[in-house]
């Protein structure tokens, strides 16, 4: 018996949004994420190309009243956005107006031009490009959530952070442990299971049962005291939570992921 797929929180952020925009910006959306995150950046600049034909469409039926339907190419996208930021201001809000598609001109111009999707483009697309364009689309994402559900960009961007659209398929998620399906020191498998869920601090007492290190004591001056001295994550021993730190993030993004993808 085959199990269906729970529908993303997304969908409910973006309730708003009619459905035919919404079900392809959010499949775009997530897929850029997940590309982004197993270091296949090539397909991420596909999807962000995928997510701006979707919300351009999407502007172009708020802000002007009609879109190009799906499947109809858009021939200048960059004067598509420059049509849209030209309508009267009472059409829409400010941010839908301009502020966006100006988002969306330089989101499809990375994808264009950094050998993404095209022969013979500037540049290779790499890592930096890639983060680029997961980070544009996390604000255009937050920008949208904010129109249509009436949230603070402080509230949509906890609402993103929260929806654990860093989905690794090598972290499993197994009768309330999770573990990681790889063959990692336990340092590194620290850091991509604090990676996985951002949104909150975790336990060091979880993370040793996790990473099944034999001696919790052992665990946390082999394991967890070198990775805080060297800042990739927040020990606090006093109350056991461990928090992942930005350089431990990049530490995940720059070579973590990209050794797995390799």
């Amino acid at each position: 018996m085959s199990t269906r797929k729970p529908e993303s929180p997304l969908h409910k952020a973006l309730a708003g949004v009619s459905a035919p925009f919404r079900s392809k910006l959010i499949n775009a959306y997530e897929k850029l994420k997940r590309d982004h995150v197993e270091g296949r950046y090539e397909a991420a600049g596909l999807a962000a190309g995928k997510l701006c034909e979707v919300v351009i469409r999407l502007l172009q039926q708020v802000v002007l009243g009609q879109f190009t339907a799906f499947g109809v190419k858009i021939v200048n996208f960059t004067d598509e956005c420059r049509r849209i930021e030209g309508a009267p201001a009472a059409s829409a809000v400010e941010s839908l107006r301009v502020v966006v598609p100006r988002a969306l001109n330089f989101l499809y111009t990375m994808r264009n031009k950094r050998g993404i999707g095209h022969v013979g483009g500037d540049v290779e697309a790499n890592a930096i490009d890639s983060a680029t364009l997961a980070r544009l689309a996390d604000w255009i994402v937050c920008e949208l959530i904010r129109v249509y559900h009436g949230l603070s960009l402080e509230e949509a961007q906890d609402l993103v952070d929260n929806l654990a659209l860093r989905q690794l398929p090598d972290i499993w998620e197994v009768g309330g442990k999770r573990r990681v399906l790889l063959g990692l020191s336990a340092s590194d498998q620290v850091l991509l299971l604090l990676y996985s869920d951002p949104s909150s601090f975790v336990l060091a007492e979880d993370l040793c049962s996790w990473v099944e290190y034999s001696q919790p004591s052992m665990f946390r001056r082999n394991v967890l005291r070198p990775l805080h001295k060297k800042r990739l994550l927040e020990f606090d021993e006093e109350s056991g939570v461990v928090y992942l730190s930005p350089v431990g993030t990049r530490e995940v993004e720059e070579r973590v992921l990209i050794a797995k993808a390799s």
